[in-house]
């Protein structure tokens, strides 16, 4: 299980009291595609020693560390901000990497790689949209690697622009919470983070798919498919969380509700299958047991039932007993198609099942970086598009969702 994280903002990089230092490394620890991107770094540049770090014009803090060669710097640590090249990258807003110090015509004679005794070294700036500079994304080792060549910058500098797109999120979804109880406010700023994650988040983040995809076609390593496919699961996830807060826009800012291509589907019993495969290869210690049987069509939005088995699904393994399997239950009844997502552990409270569907609605026992607060509430818009219903029920054996859709479409 992952250390719970405040979830608090980061802060403006000009603040270097230690509770600034402390929420910008839980803020960077909010961000779950880190440690991949560190592991990625290192294996795709063949160095020991990466790091995401705070960089202010006073201070260089580790936020998140991958060290592979001893280099001792733990999260948390920090360095004399003038014995590094980061503070060149944020004064110059520019990367910079060679391959080997000791023959470069610029770094040869430079302190840095002297102090620390490195040859290879990146460093890409990680700077908002916004104005406001984070720090580096940076990586170092003791010996030559080829890390200037350009199609590996190019993938450096997308996971540093994906860190920034996360940071600005974060940032953002806090200001637009707070601002919540002014409800003229609350509509600007949500059209501002529809904004940001429609288009200023989307486009790294398709980057670096595209980029993920490429290198896992290019190699046969397994170390490095491993990491790929992590990377991959977590594109997926965030892509899925861009997803459910424009469809809160769709419903929330005058744009219809939950858009649903309602037509007749075959063999809507494999793509749901699908979906549970899906999950168990992101989970590989859960149990996910599925007794899918639907063997007539269903006027249905396929990607949308698809979204609504996820969600449910996804739901029940973030709240579920880990020792206990989560079942998936589909089938035709009367002209109705039933879903079921049930799991184990302790049971919901009368007052959490009668708030679950609400939007930005989380339990109070819910860790920090888990979600938006969305799925659930994406699910019951679903079911509704499709003239259905939706229940949630708990007991001391389980907690169970369920829905049911008209098999023949939504009354006209």
């Amino acid at each position: 299980m992952q250390e719970s994280v405040p979830f608090v903002p980061a802060v403006p990089s000009t603040d270097d009291s230690p509770d600034a230092v402390a929420r910008s490394i839980a803020a960077i620890a909010r961000i779950g595609s880190v440690p991949s991107i560190l592991r990625l770094m290192c294996d795709l540049t063949g160095m020991g020693f990466a790091a995401v770090a705070r960089v202010t014009e006073g201070t260089w803090t580790a936020c998140a560390v991958q060290d592979n060669i001893g280099f001792g710097l733990n999260v948390g640590g920090q360095l004399a901000i003038d014995t590094t090249l980061c503070h060149e990258v944020r004064m110059g807003g520019k990367t910079i990497a060679f391959d080997k110090a000791s023959e470069h015509p610029v770094y040869k004679d430079h302190h840095t790689p002297r102090i620390y005794g490195i040859e290879s070294y990146v460093s890409i700036p990680i700077a908002l949209k916004n104005g406001r500079y984070f720090g580096n994304l940076c990586a170092i080792d003791p010996k030559p690697a080829r890390v200037s060549d350009p199609r590996t910058l190019l993938q450096m500098e997308m996971f540093a622009e994906l860190i920034a797109a996360q940071l600005q999120t974060d940032d953002l979804y806090l200001a637009s919470e707070t601002a919540l109880t002014h409800e003229r406010a609350a509509g600007e700023l949500r059209e501002h983070f529809i904004a940001v994650l429609g288009h200023d988040l989307r486009n790294p983040l398709s980057a670096l798919v595209a980029s993920t995809e490429l290198l896992m076609r290019r190699t046969a390593d397994p170390d490095v498919m491993r990491l790929g496919t992590v990377m991959r699961s977590a594109t997926r996830r965030m892509s899925a969380l861009i997803e459910d807060v424009l469809d809160l826009a769709r419903t929330r800012l005058g744009r219809g509700g939950i858009g649903a291509r309602i037509v007749e589907v075959e063999h809507l019993d494999l793509s749901l299958r699908e979906v549970v495969g899906e999950l168990r290869t992101a989970f590989p210690g859960r149990t996910i047991e599925d007794r899918i049987v639907i063997d007539v069509p269903v006027v249905c939005d396929r990607g949308r039932v698809q979204q609504l088995v996820s969600n449910l699904l996804g739901n029940a393994i973030a709240h579920g007993a880990a020792d206990q399997p989560v079942t998936v239950e589909a089938a035709v009844s009367n002209g109705w198609l039933e879903i079921a997502v049930t799991n184990g552990g302790e049971p919901m409270a009368t007052e959490t099942l009668a708030k679950v569907f609400e939007p930005f609605w989380r339990p109070p026992t819910s860790e920090p970086g888990g979600g938006l607060g969305l799925g659930l509430y994406i699910c019951r818009e679903i079911v509704q598009a499709h003239g259905g219903s939706m229940q949630a029920v708990s007991n001391t054996e389980s907690t169970r969702f369920s829905a049911r859709l008209p098999i023949a479409g939504p009354p006209v």
